[in-house]
């Protein structure tokens, strides 16, 4: 939702009634990860997306039926192999999408966790998407240190599962994960087969990732421009005032005058593992220093410019450091995916593509070359039955 945010907190200051679908379990083949959302508002609107197109139809009629019951539904899409054309994922893939309707002022957890999402402030909802009639559809809102909304059945609360949750939700917050985990009623720690089970989903939203950019030159700006792209927090770091400017850099967050292992050392409590460093500068007396922090700090990516004989070198005084050969090993250099790249532009795309890479899973190799699962990180086995769907008219 956090894509849709600005839209669904509109809708909501406005007191408009509203349905949000979001995918909350993929396998196979399926274009958009868990957490993808579409919101129709009860005048028909519509914004975001779950499918990219397969299933956006069938979903929008579910979000208007449900702004009409009041009612949340769990619905399935999958692919027919009898009917390739009806509703349902082309692809190959399974969609699991929980459709909820919201009125403003009726949820504390998502009057809450909606307000939240839209300031920015970091958030994690955890809702109730399969379970005992009563219980689904109820959202909790968590923070680092508060709590918003309840779960009850009728009369009763259900205190351990509540506890239980929110501790989890905690947990998925500190990580920055988005993703489906099941509770029995008391709390503990469920299979998904077993009966009497809560399915809930937990959606983290948490600031956007940070990309540093270390060495303001021309390559830098389009690094930045792609890091931008891929919803990056860019932050340009150089210790040269004259080529650390925001007008060289005008689409950055920040550009910052500063020693680049400097800079880094006062960060530690803004990084975490899904961020990512580009070290541009290949110059020794900036890379050396910088390197041999970044190499011993928990973040998603390193990489480093420079020739094969620069990577030698530089290779060399890290390991005269101190750095072990596990930590080297760290160190994506030369930086970049091997695209023949020449211009600042292909180079920034060369870059992006082994950020993207590594993040994923992904081989590097050409698509047409396999004939593995295109998404690596999310790619699950599909059943051995006929996975078109068993609940919902629309995949059939």
């Amino acid at each position: 939702m956090q894509d849709i945010a600005e839209q669904l907190q509109a809708w909501h200051a406005s007191g408009r009634s509203f349905a949000v679908a979001t995918v909350v379990s993929v396998s196979g083949s399926a274009p958009r990860d868990p957490g993808a959302a579409l919101a129709v508002d009860a005048a028909g609107e519509a914004v975001g997306s779950v499918s990219g197109g397969c299933v956006e139809g069938a979903v929008y009629e579910l979000c208007q039926a449900a702004i009409e019951s009041g009612e949340p539904v769990l619905e399935r899409f999958g692919y027919s192999d009898e009917d390739a054309f009806a509703v349902g994922l082309t692809c190959g893939g399974i969609l699991d999408v929980f459709v909820q309707p919201i009125v403003p002022g009726t949820d504390p957890g998502l009057d809450t966790g909606l307000r939240h999402i839209a300031d920015g402030t970091p958030v994690a909802l955890a809702r109730v998407i399969d379970g005992p009639a009563g219980l689904v559809g109820a959202t909790l809102a968590v923070t680092a240190d508060a709590q918003h909304g309840a779960l009850s059945v009728g009369p009763s609360t259900v205190g351990a599962l509540e506890r239980a949750l929110v501790a989890e939700a905690r947990a998925m917050l500190d990580a920055g994960r988005t993703g489906r985990i099941v509770l029995g009623l008391d709390g503990r720690p469920c299979d998904e087969q077993e009966q009497g089970t809560v399915t809930c989903f937990v959606e983290s939203y948490v600031p956007a990732p940070r990309m540093l950019v270390f060495g303001a030159i021309d390559f830098a700006a389009a690094v930045v421009r792609i890091g931008k792209f891929l919803g990056y927090h860019v932050t340009v770091c150089d210790a040269r005032p004259v080529f650390a400017t925001t007008r060289r850099f005008p689409e950055a967050d920040e550009v910052v005058v500063d020693w680049p292992h400097r800079y880094l050392d006062s960060q530690l409590g803004r990084i975490d593992g899904r961020t990512v460093l580009c070290v541009l500068t290949h110059d020794a007396k900036f890379d050396v220093p910088l390197l041999e922090r970044a190499l011993r700090l928990p973040v998603g990516y390193v990489g480093a410019m420079g020739s094969r004989r620069t990577h030698r070198d530089r290779q060399a005084k890290l390991r005269d450091a101190g750095l072990t050969d596990a930590e080297l090993a760290r160190l994506r250099s030369p930086i970049g995916l091997d695209l023949g790249a020449r211009t600042p532009e292909e180079t920034a795309v060369s870059v992006a593509a082994e950020i993207i890479a590594h993040r994923r899973g992904g081989s590097c190799l050409p698509l047409s070359a396999g004939n593995g699962p295109i998404h690596h990180d999310t790619a699950a086995p599909l059943p051995a039955e006929d996975p078109v769907e068993r609940r919902s008219p629309h995949a059939a």
